[in-house]
Order: C-alpha cells, then structure tokens, then sequence
C-alpha cells in the first residue's frame, strides 16, 4: 500500500507526532508513507514532489511545533488561488485525483480540522479513500473528546495568565486576556478555570455587560486584581470592544486588555498531544490496513474511534455545562 499524509488549515502543536507515529508504523507494516507539502499543494502542483516520510525525515521531530511538510489555509483543493490573478479560484479536485492514480497512492490520510473535514468528505465521493485526523487548538470538531493541539493551546494560554496575574496584582488591575476559539470556547473556559479568573466569556453563552460589571464589582472588593478571559468569537466581541464597554459603566477598574493571538499554536506539544498524536498517527495506519477508509479518527472515553466525516462536521459539540457551572463558585 502506499499512502499520502498531509497537514490541512493552521498549524498546532503536535502535528509532527502524529507523522512519525504514520511514519513509524507504516514502515513496520510495510507501507509506502509520503507526505504533501503546504497541504495538498503537493497533490495539485505536479513541480511540487511529494515527500518520503522515512526514518530519518522523521528522526527528532517529537518535540517540535509546526509541521515539517508546512500548512496552508489557500490549499482548498475545491477552490485553489489562480497564481497572477487576484482574488481568482479555480476547483483543482481533479487535478487532484488525477495525480493520486498517477502517484499510485492508495489513499490519503488527512490532518485537520473543519474545513480538512469537508475536503476529505467531498473527495470520498470522488472515490478517493480518507482517513480524517482532528486537528484543531478550538477542540470543536464533534466525534472525539480532544483534538490534537487543544492541550497544549490550554497550557500556554494558563500560563501566560499566570503572567498577567503577577502584573495585574503588582498594580491593582483588571485585565481582559483574549484567547483563541472563534465559535467555541473550550480553551477560554478552562484557561478561566485553570488561571483563578474572575469571568470567562464565551460563544456558547450568553452573558452580558451588565452581569460581568456586577461580578467583578462585587469581586473587587479584598482582591489586587481580577482577569476575565474572552475567547475570540464572543458575541460580545472581542476583548478590546468588551474592556471599553466595562470601562464606560465601571471607570474605577485600571484596565489592561492582551491578546494572546497566535501564540497559543506555537510550541513544543504537552505530554497529552504528543501522546494523542501518536496514537493517532498510528491508528490511521492501521484503520486503513484494516479496510477502515471512510471517516475520522478520534478518542472517547480513551478510546480510539471511527466516525463518519458526516458526523465530525455536523456543527462542532456542545459546550462543557459542568465547568460553565462550577467557574463562579471556583472564582469567588
């Protein structure tokens, strides 16, 4: 068999985990691995030359954030930028399955999150065996209890509250910190959590001004400093538009706003991504030897999964109602 990896949308810590964990056991059983660079341009570009993902392609890559074969959200294979003309796409779908047969690939095994998701199911339909493996720092593919980068996403942004906490006391201030998870809020809630904040704001709640003005009014008082943290696609808006709002009804708060941005998908994977990535890595290997060629690989409950693309991309999964419920006892 010979088989094609490749590392879809915006990089997270662990991705390269989980091509030495497909590498590694691709050779034991015997399998062609390659990789595709930037996504699936290596699939759409024929001067772009796959790549031999044998040992020493993968020696020492364990620890490393980013992607040796490099990410690419303007690698939609259904819709790809037309090179010299702006704003211009072209589907390459065909391209891309045309080149498959050529390459002899067997099938794909692709790393991602929603949109990765989508292109894998459409390629199904083309005839082309996939395998999906959920990436993605937000946690909000459905189908799995963890995605790889999510707790190491969490990690950092704890630590970088840890951080602002130290100043935030120093100089008796509230600080909105902003987090990543446009239309989920599992790193916000548990940063909150993990960090002492006073509040968290996120998508799959409604809270408004008026009530964080109240709890933090009501916090202040024997409290140096109190942190609220948002996560990016709070209906509210983002931590800026949120500070100014709690400025103009509570102007005694000293306010200082960080968004913490892209440094949530950079940096060496926790022990728990690495360990996820691999065994990811692995299973997608042996799913395929198994004749398991339709659907994504994930963990619930510990273990390993198979669900349909369908299922995985049906709208994210809902919200943790039990931290929601336990952070303002947690941070009274």
């Amino acid at each position: 068999m010979k088989v094609c990896v490749l590392t879809g949308g915006g990089d997270a810590p662990g991705l390269n985990a989980v091509l030495r964990g497909f590498a590694k056991r691709a050779a034991q059983l015997d399998i062609e691995p390659w990789g595709s660079p930037n996504g699936f341009e290596g699939l759409v570009f024929p001067d772009v030359e796959l790549q031999r993902l044998d040992g020493p392609a993968v020696r020492g890559i364990l620890p490393r954030g980013g992607s040796i074969l490099g990410c690419s959200n303007k690698s939609n294979p259904f819709a790809m930028p037309v090179p010299g003309e702006k704003g211009k796409t072209r589907d390459e779908s065909a391209r891309v399955v045309e080149r498959i047969r050529a390459l002899g690939l067997d099938a794909l095994v692709l790393v991602g999150g929603d949109g990765t998701m989508h292109y894998a199911r459409r390629f199904i339909s083309l005839g082309v065996p996939c395998v999906g493996v959920p990436k993605t720092i937000d946690n909000d593919l459905a189908g799995t209890d963890r995605t790889i980068g999510f707790d190491t996403a969490c990690n950092t942004a704890m630590e970088a509250i840890d951080r602002l906490r130290d100043t935030a006391s120093s100089h008796e201030r509230l600080f909105f910190v902003e987090v990543m998870g446009r239309d989920a809020g599992f790193i916000a809630l548990r940063t909150a959590i993990a960090g002492g904040a006073e509040y968290a704001m996120v998508p799959e709640a409604h809270q408004d001004i008026d009530d964080v003005v109240r709890v933090l009014t009501q916090g202040a008082q024997g409290k140096g400093s109190s942190i609220v943290v948002v996560a990016e696609g709070d209906e509210q808006g983002g931590a800026f538009a949120i500070a100014q709002r709690v400025k103009e009804r509570a102007p005694q708060f000293d306010i200082r706003v960080s968004v913490l941005g892209h440094l949530q998908r950079g940096g060496s994977p926790t022990v728990a991504d690495r360990v996820l990535a691999g065994r990811l890595g692995v299973g997608a290997v042996e799913h395929l030897c198994a004749g398991h060629r339709h659907g994504v690989l994930g963990t619930v409950n510990g273990k390993l999964t198979l669900v349909p693309f369908a299922e995985a991309i049906a709208g994210g999964k809902p919200a943790e109602t039990e931290l929601l419920r336990i952070l303002p006892i947690l941070s009274v």
